[in-house]
């Protein structure tokens, strides 16, 4: 299996996050990337790439210009503020909720900083813009593989993406690679596309994205929203809107669910999945379904991601998979490489 890798990802490294009411050392950290590049080299499962740049019109195809306009600045606006800023992240804390506009962009860095985030748990570092823009080449060249008649490809990179929406940041997540790849292969002309999201946080970003939209199927398994991050998004009732009505699936689960009531609900949005007829797949590859993940409460073992993979074989479907969380960060490369494994063994 092809992976492209973000040999950029070093570049974001937050120093501290907001978690459950207090600052804490952040843990989306380099080290899972890194975990998992050493579990690729020891298997020896497939190829290892760096890729090459891509142009950034495929960005704005999911995101607005002005978010990327902030983004791309949004450092050295930071640090031209008070030199200082050199040395600590930008962290948001304010944010325009119900009745308040987003449509007038304020010239105040931190009202910026809120406008385009919705929460205190993603510092923005001196090198997330450089992180995250080559990470979307990472997907692009594994979008771009896939189209072209791979099997599967693998975008290995950091920071993550299905928490961000086309204009704001959050829950570690910048540009969405997932949604990023999803438009790419329809742009390429493969008509119906799907992304399943199996990460234990549900893809906000992503659902919102397509919400309304009839060509790409979201499905996620994730964690109840009444209790779990993201919270606000994620519920069974969440279907699409207008043409988008049928093409959302979201499958809520209790924390403290197990793989073979997980495994059932990944089957009934590969069902879904299979209905819509998609042609191809996206798969937002979170791994903090894993029962020792700090952040999580599901519980996944590691010979479990091996049984995950075989299942997203069996769909068929030229896939794309993309990297999104998992912090137990001394597992992180076993598991996910297990679904990369799993998935190679039954495709053949």
């Amino acid at each position: 299996m092809l992976t492209f890798y973000n040999d950029k990802h070093h570049l974001h490294r937050g120093k501290l996050e907001m978690f459950r009411g207090e600052l804490v050392p952040c843990f989306e950290v380099p080290d899972r990337a890194d975990h998992v590049l050493r579990e690729l080299n020891a298997r020896g499962l497939g190829h290892v790439e760096t890729p090459p740049p891509f142009t950034a019109s495929a960005i704005t195809r999911v995101h607005s210009q002005r978010y990327v306009d902030f983004l791309a600045g949004a450092w050295d606006e930071w640090v031209a503020l008070n030199p200082a800023n050199a040395q600590r992240d930008a962290i948001p804390s304010f944010w325009p909720i119900r009745t308040f506009r987003s449509d007038v962009v304020p010239t105040n860095f931190q009202a910026k900083l809120g406008l385009f985030s919705y929460d205190a748990g993603s510092p923005l570092t001196a090198g997330t813009w450089t992180a995250a823009r080559a990470g979307v080449d990472c997907t692009l060249a594994a979008a771009k593989a896939v189209a072209g008649g791979e099997r599967a490809a693998f975008a290995l990179t950091r920071p993550p993406g299905h928490h961000a929406g086309a204009d704001f940041f959050g829950g570690y997540c910048f540009l969405n690679n997932a949604a990023i790849a999803a438009q790419w292969l329809r742009d390429a002309g493969i008509e119906r596309v799907a992304v399943l999201d199996i990460d234990y946080h549900h893809g906000n970003g992503t659902q919102a994205i397509f919400y309304d939209r009839p060509d790409v199927f979201f499905a996620s398994v994730h964690g109840d929203p009444r209790t779990e991050y993201p919270f606000y998004l994620g519920h069974a009732d969440e279907r699409g809107e207008c043409a988008g009505v049928g093409a959302n699936l979201n499958l809520p689960l209790p924390r403290g669910t197990a793989f073979a009531p997980w495994r059932e609900a990944m089957g009934q949005a590969l069902h879904g999945i299979a209905a819509f007829g998609a042609q191809a797949l996206v798969v937002s590859l979170g791994v903090d379904t894993f029962a020792g993940d700090p952040v999580a409460g599901f519980g996944l073992q590691s010979p479990d991601y091996l049984r995950v993979g075989e299942d997203l074989a069996d769909a068929g479907l030229p896939t794309v998979f993309v990297f999104e969380g998992g912090y137990a960060v001394a597992e992180i490369g076993v598991n996910a490489v297990n679904v990369l494994e799993g998935f190679k063994q039954r495709a053949g």
